[in-house]
């Protein structure tokens, strides 16, 4: 096939930073698809695990190839970050010597400053934006389950032409049998992403609750749409259109989920890990500052989070 030369080359290798719940059942479908050269991107003691351990994801033993900054890696053509907020700026140096001329980077960590602090030291042109919804994937040690492989929306910030990287990106997960969607408008995907996180992610952990709870308690999901509907009113104040309606949404993709599944806040909880309630309560809070809008569900939420996280 003849390629135009504005065309990037197709997708061949493919470096992930993070192999949490996420990381590592992405990791998962696109060794799978044998089309592609997949490796993790960690040093110290975390790619020490890695070579030793492997993941264990559905029961099948992932074992690829673990590069860190001393290993002389060469550049990727698709980076895909997976870490939690707290982790993100430590790790990104370990990236340098994977971002070539043609490689692409795509954020599918919860929030909304990841791709700004990436873009800021690879460049905003290496970026696509992108959220990862519905999976259900759960972490216990190096062992993953999940039952539901969500969907990854991606693209650049509008979409109303597809353009050559996005395909290029469309086309590996095409192989890998990876859902994806490319919304015309991405800016508004992430802030609905975002609502999800505030409202599913911190209602869980502060009630130690999985999603059965979610699909069967109204009290439950009257918790997680109070959380969601002040993030509603800050995308409206900041030209985002949100609605009601996008809740509505999310209650259709909750249905389909695995009722014994967890959301990250709720396992790092369970784990006595750090949570991002500061991106998620802690910026819906901040937001409400700066725009004088009054975020009280979200406060509450935020003094809870850090109470379980000092317990």
């Amino acid at each position: 096939m003849t390629m135009s030369p504005s065309a990037p080359p197709p997708i061949k290798t493919i470096a992930i930073l993070g192999a949490g719940a996420m990381g590592g059942a992405y990791a998962a479908m696109l060794n799978s698809a044998e089309a592609f050269e997949t490796m993790f991107v960690a040093r110290g003691p975390r790619a020490e695990r890695l070579r030793r351990d492997g993941l264990i994801v559905n029961g099948l033993d992932l074992r690829l190839p673990v590069v860190g900054p001393e290993d002389g890696a060469s550049p990727a053509d698709l980076i895909i970050v997976a870490l939690k907020h707290h982790h993100l700026e430590a790790a990104l140096p370990d990236l340098a010597p994977l971002v070539g001329g043609h490689a692409t980077i795509i954020s599918i960590m919860n929030g909304l400053a990841s791709e700004a602090i990436i873009g800021n030291i690879y460049g905003k042109d290496k970026l696509l934006l992108a959220i990862s919804v519905g999976i259900d994937a759960v972490r216990k040690g190096n062992r993953m389950t999940y039952s539901n492989p969500g969907k990854v929306l991606f693209g650049e910030s509008l979409n109303t032409e597809i353009s050559p990287r996005v395909r290029q990106v469309q086309e590996a997960f095409n192989q890998a049998g990876i859902p994806h969607e490319t919304p015309e408008d991405m800016i508004r995907a992430l802030w609905w992403k975002f609502m999800i996180n505030v409202g599913m992610n911190q209602a869980s952990a502060a009630m130690r609750a999985p999603y059965g709870v979610f699909q069967k308690s109204d009290e439950a999901r009257s918790l997680m749409r109070a959380l969601m509907e002040e993030v509603i009113a800050l995308a409206r104040a900041s030209t985002v259109n949100l609605t009601t309606k996008d809740i509505d949404d999310w209650l259709d993709i909750l249905q389909r989920l695995s009722p014994a599944g967890k959301t990250s806040m709720l396992q790092d909880v369970e784990a006595g890990r750090p949570t991002e309630v500061d991106v998620f309560a802690g910026k819906v809070v901040a937001l409400g500052r700066e725009l004088g809008i009054s975020t009280p569900v979200n406060h509450a939420l935020l003094n809870i989070i850090r109470v379980l996280e000092q317990a």
